[in-house]
């Protein structure tokens, strides 16, 4: 299927306007244009607007959906520098709506920190991250999905993700990759 073919909605689907953040029902029959595919989650165009739909409603887009857990290959707990690993690739499945990096790359991710749990053998994740600009709306998504990507994880039971403004996001923080995809460099 070509990207910018128009998709006609197969049934009512839940989204989230870009940037304001508010959620929208989308009517089935509506056409939509999907402008980006990444981690994951889906940026829509319908009827002139933006609209982020999550993973488990692919299927109004045609899109098939999928078990996103992450196991351990031997099915034995991570050792702790394979769930490190596992942690970062997860966190460089999450991607602004309209900016077609992760946010690893974009360099939202200040501070990412493991954990023991005392109560059991998981871990908890704690992560430190900032947005492009303070007043986006679609902050508490971008975070939502963080969390939920690093849940996907099967030695993970706690994920506390925390928007932080210090030190306020710049362009030097992005790789020079990310730099370079964005056309700055």
């Amino acid at each position: 299927m070509n990207a910018n073919e128009p998709i006609v909605l197969s049934r009512d689907v839940s989204a989230t306007i870009v940037p304001a953040g508010d959620a929208v029902t989308l009517n089935a029959g509506e056409q939509a244009q999907i402008t980006q595919e990444l981690g994951g989650t889906y940026t829509v165009i319908v009827n002139g607007n933006m609209f982020r739909i999550e993973h488990q409603d692919g299927d109004a887009l045609g899109r098939e959906v999928s078990d996103a857990t992450i196991r351990s290959a031997s099915g034995s707990p991570m050792s702790e520098d394979e769930l490190e690993t596992e942690i970062w690739n997860q966190l460089k499945t999450c991607y602004d709506p309209e900016i077609p990096v992760n946010i690893v790359d974009l360099g939202l991710i200040y501070d990412c920190a493991l954990h023991p749990i005392e109560s059991s053998e998981g871990k908890r994740v704690d992560v430190k991250m900032t947005l492009t600009a303070p007043g986006c709306g679609m902050g508490p998504m971008i975070q939502a999905d963080v969390q939920n990507k690093l849940m996907c994880i099967e030695d993970v039971d706690e994920a506390n993700v925390e928007l932080v403004w210090e030190p306020q996001w710049n362009q030097g923080m992005m790789t020079e990759a990310a730099q370079l995809q964005l056309g700055i460099l």
